[in-house]
């Protein structure tokens, strides 16, 4: 009787192994760079479509910032156990496209796995920017944003600037510091990510060139061309407005978030995705307004330029892998997962379904601002304004730290801050054409 006692729970427990190796799940690692809340948003992702089916496991692992998960999956890459797929900044387009062998496109995943996959679902600007000259669409858009103007309500009624009207320009940016100033305020303006939101956005939303070859969109022979009178003046201008305490500099990167949330910093041009830490952190009544432009330029404002980040499809994974990454993707594309992303973190509908369901709940009208990221990037864009997709950016971005940081410390000319930026960005370049010519 004992030795038939043991066999029920030994039968049952053999029958809960192969049950459940039966049903392993597939695991697909996902590297990111998401911290506070939107990598809390992340986790819920994941969190949310494992839930949904049992087949797949989506595991995200935070790598630091962008350059440091770049290099990370690099190393990985070589050294034979890369992530499966990996969140990539805008600025890392251009080399991620041209890693061959690196990569699996976008496009191909799905339709292998059986997924119908459309790029012309996406918003123009986006879909376009993560298409190669070949017109495949090699990376998911996840993450895209843009740049706008986040404001202080409190900040401005206390200094006696109308709640109802942001300041649009430039000019009208300047006077409104000017009087936060006067009413106490240490920090008036600042600026976060200074090379994407003061020298590519303020580009594309003057219909400048940034670089040649529509701003690298063209080939890989693009040059830089930052240094022109528009930009000049722009860069003196900022300059000027730093010396008179008008612009504090807080750091790269995104160092200026956590000043306008703490409410020390008045007015912020930032990222559209900051929303998810201001909407939580935020004491104060804010509004968000739209990149400023210097109304005598001819064409502007034109259009704001993506930013952001993509996932790409890491190479020399096993099939079954790749069925779970497209499912996942799948689940991304869904406008309902799409419009809830956006209203959580500002990152931008990537799809026309998605903006058009968050438009019919209602979220524009009970949220004021929160649709001016999508309004400033579905305008039709020009050769000069499609975007910017330049080779050896991430090093580049870093050259434009340095040179702006001597600029508003006082110690360099915009002019000649910008030369540099325009030499020494040219000689990587060169660099990047020699080493990815085919």
């Amino acid at each position: 009787m004992k030795l038939q006692s043991l066999r029920g729970p030994i039968a049952l427990a053999l029958a809960l192994a192969f049950a459940s190796g039966a049903q392993a799940q597939t695991e697909i690692q996902w590297w990111h760079s998401m911290s506070g809340a939107l990598g809390d948003w992340v986790g819920d992702i994941a969190k949310d479509y494992n839930s949904k089916q049992r087949d797949y496991k989506i595991v995200p692992v935070f790598k630091g910032s962008y350059d440091e998960s770049m290099t990370a999956a690099v190393a990985a890459f070589r050294a034979g156990n890369a992530p499966h797929i990996l969140q990539v900044f805008e600025v890392g387009t251009a080399t991620m496209m041209a890693s061959k062998g690196v990569v699996v496109p976008v496009e191909q995943v799905m339709r292998e796995a059986g997924y119908k996959f459309d790029p012309k679902a996406y918003v123009p600007a986006v879909a376009g920017y993560y298409t190669a000259p070949s017109g495949q669409m090699m990376s998911f858009p996840f993450n895209s944003s843009t740049t706008v103007m986040w404001v202080n309500l409190d900040a401005f009624k206390a200094a006696g600037l109308p709640t109802d009207k942001l300041p649009r320009t430039w000019p009208e940016v300047t006077l409104a510091a000017a009087k936060l100033k006067a009413s106490g305020h240490q920090c008036p303006f600042t600026t976060a990510w200074q090379g994407w939101t003061q020298l590519e956005s303020f580009s594309t939303w003057h219909d400048t060139e940034l670089a040649t070859q529509g701003n690298g969109m063209k080939g890989l022979n693009a040059r830089l061309v930052v240094n022109s009178p528009l930009h000049v003046r722009h860069i003196e201008n900022l300059g000027n407005m730093a010396k008179q305490g008008l612009f504090v500099y807080k750091g790269r990167g995104s160092a200026a978030g956590a000043p306008f949330e703490s409410g020390e910093c008045a007015i912020s041009i930032n990222s559209s995705a900051a929303y998810a830490g201001v909407s939580k952190n935020a004491k104060f009544k804010f509004a968000v307004g739209t990149l400023p432009y210097y109304p005598d330029v001819p064409n502007a404002p034109q259009n704001t330029v993506i930013g952001g980040a993509s996932l790409w499809v890491m190479s020399g994974k096993k099939p079954a892998e790749y069925k779970g990454i497209a499912s996942f993707f799948n689940y991304l594309s869904d406008p309902a997962v799409q419009a809830a992303n956006h209203k959580r973190t500002g990152y931008l509908p990537v799809t026309m379904a998605a903006f058009r369901l968050t438009e019919q709940s209602g979220f524009y009208q009970q949220n004021p601002g929160t649709d001016v990221s999508v309004n400033q990037m579905i305008r039709k864009t020009t050769e000069k304004s499609r975007g910017i997709r330049l080779g050896n950016y991430v090093q580049i971005r870093t050259i434009e730290d340095e040179e702006l940081e001597q600029v508003w410390a006082g110690k360099k000319s915009a002019k000649a801050a910008l030369d540099s930026i325009v030499q020494r960005g040219n000689e990587l370049l060169v660099k990047f054409e020699k080493a990815n010519k085919s």
